[in-house]
């Protein structure tokens, strides 16, 4: 659909813009400070009104960290039917969302919002980077290795809460893990030199991982072992619970991708998964791929793992081994 809008790329400030598959915008206000921008909202995939906020609040902001920028402000967007529910589960929404934009270091400064059949919630989100020190996801290099610094799984684990397929634990760890911001991911790569970075969201880790290898003119081979994945995803999987989304990227990408002989078509359907408020996915050199790692175990954040590594480009962008 984009391919029939003009192509607004005449500014020479704007860095970033539209006619790339990055997680936001970027425009240079001075030789020092530029401009992050992102927006992102969606329904409820909790039943809980203020962990929904949190969740929708962490993915919105996610974008601004894929691109090495510091959250500032954000607006809340809402869609809600106030005559058919009550008002205080938007409340809980937007207590849950403030909580986790003040986690951040951002400030709320307003938002909009309409009288709508569903509920929906997001933000507009805004911060800041060097003009110099942008992340984007066209620079991966063969020789770099992949980064990915949450497990996937997500979209089978929150379809299966849709379902009642799911134990307590596996809902608590998905939601938590939803609701995680990607701070201490981003902050901690900034004293590394990353060539590509992007956020997993909702065309999963072999969508954007696509877009990446796309626009780098490079293949990314993932070695499925080594994908942090959560815990249940493979057996709800297999018992046939799987998101809309992740069949829509299956769709999408079959035409893209190599699978090995040895990967069973169950373990590419998960990588397909369709998440929600994912980590990063990261492409960098193999020696600093490896101390960030165990930096990041370091901060408690043990799911971080090498999934994978950077080659010639090839007949097709994936391949999975």
């Amino acid at each position: 659909m984009l391919r029939h809008l003009p192509k607004r790329d005449k500014d020479p400030n704007l860095i970033v813009g539209v006619n790339t598959s990055d997680d936001g915008g970027v425009y240079k206000l001075t030789d020092d400070i530029a401009l992050v921008q992102s927006v992102d909202y969606f329904t409820p995939i909790v039943d809980d009104p203020y962990m929904f906020g949190q969740i929708a609040a962490a993915n919105a902001l996610s974008d601004i960290y894929a691109m090495g920028g510091k959250p500032t402000t954000v607006l809340n967007i809402v869609g809600f039917p106030i005559n058919d529910l009550p008002d205080e589960i938007l409340a809980g929404i937007m207590k849950g969302s403030a909580d986790k934009v003040d986690e951040s270091g951002a400030a709320i400064a307003g938002g909009h919002s309409i009288d709508d059949q569903e509920p929906k919630f997001g933000l507009s989100a805004t911060g800041i980077v060097h003009p110099d020190k942008v992340w984007a996801n066209n620079g991966a290099r063969p020789g770099d290795v992949l980064v990915l610094t949450k497990p996937i799984g997500v979209g089978i684990l929150t379809t299966a809460i849709k379902r009642s397929r799911i134990t307590p634990a596996q809902e608590d760890k998905v939601t938590n893990v939803m609701a995680e911001l990607n701070d201490t991911a981003a902050e901690t790569l900034k004293s590394f030199h990353p060539h590509a970075v992007t956020d997993v969201t909702g065309f999963g880790l072999l969508g954007h991982g696509f877009e990446m290898a796309d626009a780098s003119d490079v293949t990314f081979t993932f070695h499925a072992d080594d994908v942090p994945v959560l815990e249940g995803a493979y057996e709800l999987a297999e018992q046939g619970v799987m998101p809309g989304g992740s069949k829509a990227n299956a769709s999408y990408l079959k035409d893209h991708i190599d699978q090995d002989e040895g990967v069973s078509d169950l373990t590419t359907a998960v990588l397909y998964d369709a998440v929600t408020s994912g980590g990063l996915l990261i492409a960098m050199d193999p020696g600093e791929a490896a101390q960030y790692v165990n930096d990041m175990h370091e901060k408690g954040k043990t799911d971080t793992a090498i999934v994978g590594v950077v080659e010639q480009q090839n007949s097709r962008p994936i391949q999975i081994k």
